[in-house]
């Protein structure tokens, strides 16, 4: 099953050896649906990447909590302040649907940067990614529009928006259910 990572974009950088090597560290594990991985004010020692389901990332808020990502197929799951600081996270990651994940030690994964730097640099390019796509959210979010953000939103991931409940894409976007439905009525 590791074996049909290797057709991942993520993982197409990576010459064979490093593959290998890399791929020594990996666990297969399946997860159902509801399923929390990562938890908020805990240090997460594992590092993921979905093979195949649905995750979303979300921080608890006054009364509600409040979706800031979504993963699917490819997507990388970890808390970025054990994977920099091995300090407690901010952030729980859910699981949207019933999922097969990979599953790597971060202290093998530090051991492998150390190690080969092929790995190093496949590693800070992965960070580097999540840092864009957390920058282009956050922009997005203050400057466009609920109506735009939800439009684009449903045009790049067609998939979430068909399973993901309407209460976690309304969270995603910072808008309510009703604010939502709205725009969805006027987008169909």
């Amino acid at each position: 099953m590791i074996e049909q990572l290797r057709d991942i974009p993520l993982f197409s950088a990576l010459s064979n050896d490093a593959w290998v090597e890399l791929s020594h560290h990996m666990a297969c594990v399946q997860y159902p649906k509801g399923t929390t991985i990562i938890y908020a004010d805990k240090v997460e020692p594992y590092f993921y990447i979905l093979q195949s389901g649905i995750a979303r990332a979300y921080s608890d808020g006054e009364n509600q909590q409040i979706t800031f990502w979504f993963g699917e197929s490819g997507s990388v799951l970890f808390s970025f302040n054990s994977y920099i600081n091995n300090s407690p996270g901010y952030e729980n990651i859910e699981l949207l649907t019933n999922s097969t994940l990979i599953r790597i030690k971060l202290a093998d994964l530090f051991m492998l940067y150390r190690q080969n730097i092929e790995i190093a640099n496949w590693g800070r390019k992965i960070a580097e990614q999540e840092l864009i796509a957390t920058e282009r959210r956050l922009i997005d979010r203050a400057f466009k529009g609920a109506a735009l953000r939800y439009h684009e939103f449903a045009a790049q991931s067609p998939e979430l928006i068909k399973r993901v409940a309407l209460k976690h894409i309304a969270s995603y976007l910072g808008v309510t259910q009703v604010t939502l439905s709205r725009i969805r009525a006027t987008h169909q």
